[in-house]
């Protein structure tokens, strides 16, 4: 999945996606729990807290 397409499925920007990917940006609450319903996976396999 591109990350323009997740973008447009979370309700955020391209650039956002990038940031958090870069760990350059912790997402909200929201954003995380949506992002982990695209891809259909529990949070905890997405995001971790270092």
């Amino acid at each position: 999945m591109s990350q323009q397409t997740l973008a447009e499925k979370v309700g955020v920007t391209r650039q956002t996606i990038i940031a958090i990917e870069k760990d350059k940006y912790s997402p909200s609450l929201e954003v995380a729990f949506k992002i982990s319903d695209v891809f259909q996976e529990p949070l905890e396999n997405i995001f971790q807290y270092k």
